[in-house]
């Protein structure tokens, strides 16, 4: 269909979960892993195709998207949080993140098309503020007008209670590796995306809208 519709460049969207749950990088989940493979193959699926179409490419990889109430990441904290009324934490959850809102992605999509020398390249995005993971969640808290309620739990006691959360269909997708990044540091240089295309996201700031209905 691109190729009929005489597309020039293509932008496609990644995730820095390539790198982040790769085997060796701190998470110990076979189907991390493999959604950490699937990422790398379907990259160079892609880089092969628009080669061979002689076709511009340009491969985005966010860190940890949010924003507009429709995320998997920030959302899900906040449901958790607003059920709950606390949320529990490995050790002192100190690994650094970059939440990347989703304005901040489309712009980034955009920019790159007009880039004269962003061309066949993957550049890693991310938000415009590095924070610690209890910082995040403390946001989060904020964002609710609930008071900040972070309670250590032990990795056993993680482990329970994802085998309880995974009976319910909305949480099948947690792991204890979850927990465990949560004192690995996840962030990422976007010098490059900076000078080649003029990235410049907004740091991590909550609104109403950001959160789950």
């Amino acid at each position: 269909m691109l190729e009929s519709f005489g597309a020039r460049r293509v932008v496609a969207l990644s995730s820095t979960s390539r790198f982040t749950k790769q085997s060796g990088q701190g998470s110990d989940d076979p189907a991390e892993h493999l959604i950490a493979q699937k990422l790398a193959d379907a990259e160079e699926q892609f880089q092969t195709w628009a080669e061979g179409c002689g076709i511009e490419w340009v491969i985005l990889r966010p860190t940890l998207i949010y924003g507009m109430g429709q995320d998997k990441n920030v959302c899900e904290l906040a449901r958790f949080i607003r059920r709950f009324r606390f949320f529990p934490v490995l050790g002192e959850a100190k690994g650094l993140r970059q939440p990347i809102h989703a304005e901040g992605v489309a712009q980034a999509c955009l920019s790159v098309l007009e880039s004269p020398i962003a061309v066949n390249r993957a550049y890693n995005i991310a938000g415009g503020e590095t924070l610690e993971y209890k910082e995040m969640v403390s946001r989060v808290f904020e964002a609710l007008n609930l008071p900040k309620r972070l309670i250590k739990v032990p990795l056993f006691a993680f482990r329970l209670a994802v085998l309880i959360l995974r009976s319910w269909p909305r949480y099948l997708h947690l792991s204890a590796s979850m927990a465990m990044r949560m004192n690995r540091d996840m962030d990422f240089d976007c010098e490059d995306a900076a000078h080649d295309f003029g990235f410049s996201p907004r740091p991590f700031l909550l609104t109403r809208i950001d959160l789950p209905s």
